[in-house]
């Protein structure tokens, strides 16, 4: 079973079953919902999964985003939506900077969650994968894909936001499996940016500097777009992995240009965090700290695992979900059935301490 196979929340932090049944009783609530990378394909289907819960909660949800990742301006997001009158407000945390403020707001009454990057120094819940771990599971598709313990040569690794906690265990948990392969030296991680252009050309300068390496690995979500454009413009002469199930990354294993790309459930840091803030709103009960882990996706050609304990699918059902939000909810609508239900806490939840996220 691969690693976050069950998505997790206890049924007394939860308690969807009072929520359903008491939701329309309430005045309509609203939900601040603050990304960072806007316009990111997958930050996009992270939006879709929270306007998913939106719609199936009755809740508003108010979206904000901003361009980059700066710790400053993801705050100012957060504070404006919290002062327009959000109730609740779910937000990725991309700076310990954050932490005091955030924690202020909270203490004020509102409550807050994280989602895909998160500060331990926050007093709120996170929902995301597991991240060394994940990074395991990638370093190991890599290690299979060259040979396994046998595998010789140059592997490069690419980090688009060198720092953030999230992606910095990624990259250790590719280096430990990578390192089951004694041949295989490993350059990097090196910062490869964010934006599609520059993230394209900082991967064709490492591979022009390094044209004997084996293997180019990315550790974002823009990568294996670029990894697999890179790849066919050289014969493919590499194997290409990373993560996140966007349209751009299937095209990219589709077509043989990327091997693997792994999924970090999407549409559940959107949805998840949205059920919690209502949740608490609505039983008026402070959240716990604790992490919820979304679940890891590995994607390759021929093999498809969604985790989260959902119903098997095939790569074009994959593809076609992945510019097609309603199809993903349907999808999913099997694991946010037991979510919203009475026996969330048996059957598809269980809160873990916040360390277990970089374990």
């Amino acid at each position: 079973m691969s690693p976050g196979r069950y998505l997790a929340c206890a049924a007394l932090v939860f308690g969807f079953g009072v929520l359903a049944s008491t939701a329309q009783a309430e005045d309509k609530i609203t939900i601040g919902f603050v990304t960072h990378s806007q316009g990111d394909p997958f930050i996009q289907q992270i939006i879709d999964g929270a306007q998913a819960a939106a719609d199936d909660l009755g809740v508003t949800l108010k979206v904000a985003q901003q361009q980059g990742s700066a710790p400053d301006g993801q705050l100012k997001l957060v504070q404006t939506i919290v002062n327009a009158g959000a109730q609740g407000v779910a937000t990725s945390v991309p700076g310990d900077s954050m932490a005091n403020s955030l924690n202020d707001i909270i203490a004020g009454g509102v409550p807050i969650v994280q989602f895909n990057l998160l500060s331990a120094a926050v007093k709120a819940p996170y929902v995301g994968e597991k991240s060394t771990q994940s990074g395991r599971i990638l370093g190991k598709a890599i290690v299979d894909k060259l040979g396994g313990a046998g595998a010789k040569g140059k592997v490069i690794i690419g980090n688009c936001f060198p720092g953030l906690t999230v992606l910095e265990n990624r990259g250790k948990g590719v280096k430990e499996s990578l390192a089951t392969a004694p041949g295989v030296s490993v350059l990097g991680p090196f910062d490869v940016k964010v934006s599609a252009v520059e993230n394209y050309n900082h991967w064709e300068q490492l591979y022009a500097a390094n044209p004997d390496a084996v293997a180019l690995v990315g550790l974002c979500a823009p990568d294996v777009a670029s990894l697999g454009k890179l790849n066919a413009a050289n014969a493919d002469k590499f194997v290409a992995g990373g993560y996140d199930l966007t349209a751009q990354n299937l095209q990219a294993v589709k077509d043989g240009h990327a091997y693997v790309t792994l999924g970090q459930s999407a549409f559940v840091q959107g949805y998840l965090p949205v059920a919690l803030l209502v949740h608490a709103i609505q039983n008026k009960k402070p959240l716990e700290v604790g992490f919820y882990n979304a679940g890891t996706q590995a994607v390759t050609a021929t093999s498809v695992d969604m985790a989260n304990n959902l119903p098997a699918t095939t790569f074009p059902e994959l593809q076609a979900m992945a510019a097609n939000p309603k199809a993903t909810a349907a999808f999913y609508k099997p694991w946010s059935k037991c979510v919203n239900g009475p026996d969330a806490g048996k059957n598809c939840a269980q809160m873990e301490p916040i360390a277990a996220e970089g374990q």
